[in-house]
């Protein structure tokens, strides 16, 4: 069971994964809401275990400490990550949940320690991926050579049906599959590094002066 979650002031989007035969629970990027958070988990009976970060930037952590304070449950992340998890992963390791079973990649480029998670035929792609664009480099840590890397040499290799589940609603809708977000996406679509590269900087330029 997957259920994405709305909150906060930032258009996030928070995640609980559950193994439907044990109930067992992973929360995926709690920064905001948490209490509307675990009001479902507990509405559900699901027993939280792991709290998972796509990256460590403050929008997708600041809830971890609650979290863990009312649960117990172990910190996920990558294993360079400033966070320090009690688990940490690394390029096709598999996170098991009960009898369900998750494989991380390491998608740097918006964040050096940047993961997806892929469950079943969703991928979640915290903010190396939205619907109709992709993460900003601009941040520090941010690497234009890696995020063409990450989605072109990575995600854009996997099945073109799994449905990407992003890290904030910055699109037309909540979720799509990879094929037709590349089809909506003039970034997406660059033939190349360098187009990519020149899509990015118009891109960021347009984005700086709000139009």
């Amino acid at each position: 069971m997957l259920i994405q979650i709305s909150v906060g002031p930032m258009k996030n989007f928070a995640y609980i994964i559950s193994d439907n035969d044990t109930k067992k629970t992973a929360i995926v990027d709690p920064a905001w809401e948490i209490d509307k958070i675990l009001d479902i988990t507990t509405k559900n009976n699901l027993n939280i275990i792991y709290i998972i970060n796509t990256h460590s930037h403050f929008d997708h952590i600041s809830g971890n400490e609650e979290i863990i304070k009312q649960t117990n449950a172990k910190l996920i992340s990558y294993y360079k990550s400033p966070q320090k998890p009690d688990i940490p992963v690394s390029e096709n390791d598999e996170i098991t949940l009960g009898n369900t079973t998750m494989k991380v990649i390491h998608t740097p480029g918006h964040c050096p320690d940047s993961i997806c998670i892929i469950i079943g035929n969703k991928i979640l792609t915290g903010d190396t991926l939205f619907v109709g664009n992709c993460g900003r480099i601009d941040l520090p840590g941010g690497n234009i050579d890696e995020l063409y890397t990450s989605l072109f040499n990575k995600i854009y290799k996997l099945d073109d049906k799994l449905e990407v589940y992003p890290g904030h609603d910055y699109g037309e809708a909540p979720s799509i599959t990879i094929e037709k977000n590349i089809k909506i996406s003039k970034l997406l679509q660059a033939k190349n590094k360098k187009e990519f590269i020149k899509r990015m900087a118009d891109y960021e330029k347009n984005r700086k002066i709000g139009s």
